[in-house]
């Protein structure tokens, strides 16, 4: 993988589509180009399936840490979410209720990255601690929430008959 494949797949990510025609007119590489190393994208395994899904652990971004924000804020959650959001690395943010303020997921490079990460939250004056737990084994990550349910039960919770 090199510096024109990491472009792709950045647009992909920003886009929302793989069209190699958009993709052409976002980075500039030639359509041709953007064919051929799509496809060697995925037989590496580096995109999983049509929707340009990524692993991210072939793509090298392996390290995935949960980290836990507690925070002390005077004015709206939806400051301090925003400084969080700032961060680099950060994929999914959750406000919650109980002792944890928030909800922090992340996917990096390498354990030096995490110390980055942990440095750029501390640095901003609202959060009073973190709590970091790295995950050892994915076993599931879908941002597909229907996957979870049979459509059986999806039918029955929603109320809506056969």
């Amino acid at each position: 993988m090199d510096e024109r494949d990491v472009r792709l797949l950045k647009a992909i990510a920003d886009l929302g589509t793989g069209s190699p025609e958009k993709l052409h007119e976002e980075t500039g590489i030639p359509v041709s180009t953007i064919h051929y190393r799509l496809n060697n994208l995925k037989d590496d395994g580096v995109i999983e399936n049509d929707l340009y899904d990524i692993d991210l652990e072939a793509f090298g971004l392996g390290v995935t840490v949960v980290i836990e924000v507690l925070a002390d804020y005077s004015g709206s959650y939806e400051s301090v979410g925003n400084k969080l959001l700032e961060i680099e690395g950060v994929t999914q943010l959750y406000f919650t209720m109980g002792e944890t303020d928030f909800i922090v997921v992340a996917h990096l490079a390498d354990s030096d990255k995490v110390e980055r990460l942990i440095g750029n939250f501390e640095a901003i004056p609202e959060v009073e601690r973190t709590n970091s737990t790295f995950v050892i084994s994915t076993m599931r990550d879908s941002h597909r929430a229907l996957q979870s349910y049979t459509l059986e039960t999806l039918l029955d919770e929603l109320g809506i008959d056969d």
